[in-house]
């Protein structure tokens, strides 16, 4: 294969990459930079956290949509997403509304506001309505991974709040077996989960697998099979075995297969996987990796702080992946969520510190009118990247001075 049929789906998943900025991540790619210092943070106090929580959940409520769901495929200026129409938006707000669900949930905001306890009721219904029907857009966009993946995610939150309904628990529990089956109906043919299928378009995507998609359904996998649903062992064998194939010596995660032969391309290498790591580092540990120790843990959770700046220059850029180290904007609260779940491994006193640096990191993003956003993506944006941020910052609470 030459280097130009090789690097077609990247080329193709990036669309366009800056030159200047390519050259800048290439000539920085070996170099330690002066990094953030965690000290010079500033931890919010506690109402300063719940205030800002109240302003995300805020924000949440007043955007819903009429049906229950959030986002639309409004707002399409500037957009160099490639999204073939009408499943890519199926996908989409699956997969949004999905997190939106497990946000209200987790802030447990639907306990307490009768709006939010309304928001969910809705948000609940329409989940378990359209989930089962979601796939593909087409032989090459295979976004509907995501919605399957956080679609799981948000059924455990539901099924763990329904303690007293057998009924109900019940159909989420189907739901969620729909999910994992879906799952592997759209899984990479050497295992895992990519979102492109550029090579053939087949039933089974042929496509390789990326080491972010593979680790975020591992993750949920993991958390279905807390609640008594069996997750099939050569699924979760193949994803575990693809993210290994992907795992540098550093920790640091290849982009996706595809790349494997190209590991020192500023992607693949620490800078470009400081949004990636925690979450491929964490699906290892779920699934009983030992190497994945407290101190790779708490080695990235650094790295986070002090290289926080290279994921922030992605945040808000329009083309995905033209900032340094090829970072895309949509790697921002991602990154920060699964430093978060990272944090919840770590034994109380270690984390504490985390905790505080999170939400310090956080807080002063928030926008006027209560969103978090870091990806121009139709009118999905704010709505993924304020329930990233407010399930982060749940985890924080304890961390406040």
């Amino acid at each position: 294969m030459d280097v130009e049929a090789a690097l077609l789906p990247f080329v193709k998943i990036a669309r366009r990459i800056s030159v200047c900025a390519l050259l800048a991540a290439l000539a920085l790619a070996g170099s330690v930079a002066q990094g953030k210092d965690a000290k010079t943070i500033q931890r919010p106090s506690p109402q300063e956290l719940e205030k800002s929580i109240q302003r995300g959940l805020a924000f949440l409520l007043k955007d819903q949509n009429k049906d229950g769901s959030w986002g639309t495929a409004q707002r399409t200026k500037d957009l160099n997403i490639f999204a073939p129409v009408p499943g890519a938006h199926h996908a989409f707000r699956s997969a949004v509304t999905a997190m939106c669900v497990s946000a209200l949930i987790e802030t447990g905001a639907a306990d307490k506001e009768p709006a939010a306890q309304s928001a969910l009721e809705r948000g609940e219904v329409w989940l378990l309505k359209n989930l089962p029907d979601l796939r593909r857009a087409d032989t090459v966009a295979i976004y509907n991974v995501w919605g399957h993946a956080y679609g799981i995610h948000a059924l455990v939150d539901m099924y763990r709040r329904s303690t007293n309904d057998e009924r109900r628990k019940q159909e989420i529990k189907e739901c969620i077996l729909t999910q994992i089956d879906l799952l592997r109906r759209y899984e990479s043919v050497d295992g895992g989960w990519g979102y492109y299928d550029f090579r053939v378009g087949s039933k089974r995507p042929a496509s390789d697998s990326t080491s972010f998609v593979t680790a975020t359904a591992l993750v949920v996998f993991h958390e279905a099979q807390k609640i008594g649903i069996e997750v099939p062992k050569d699924l979760s064998s193949r994803a575990i075995a693809s993210l290994n194939r992907q795992r540098k010596n550093d920790l640091s995660y290849n982009y996706g297969e595809y790349l494997k032969m190209r590991p020192m391309l500023p992607i693949n290498r620490p800078g470009g996987s400081l949004g990636r790591s925690q979450a491929c580092n964490l699906a290892l540990r779920l699934w009983g990796d030992k190497t994945i120790t407290d101190t790779v843990l708490t080695n990235w959770l650094d790295r986070l702080v002090a290289r926080n700046e290279w994921l922030s220059f992605g945040r808000k850029r329009p083309v995905p992946h033209e900032s340094w180290f090829q970072v895309a904007g949509y790697f921002f609260y991602y990154g920060h969520y699964y430093a978060a779940l990272c944090i919840e491994q770590l034994d109380s006193a270690s984390a504490l510190p985390y905790k505080g640096q999170l939400a310090g990191l956080l807080l002063p993003l928030q926008e006027k009118d209560g969103s978090w956003w870091d990806f121009p993506l139709y009118n999905y944006h704010q709505q993924y990247g304020t329930a990233f941020a407010l399930m982060s910052l749940v985890r924080c609470r304890a961390a406040a001075p």
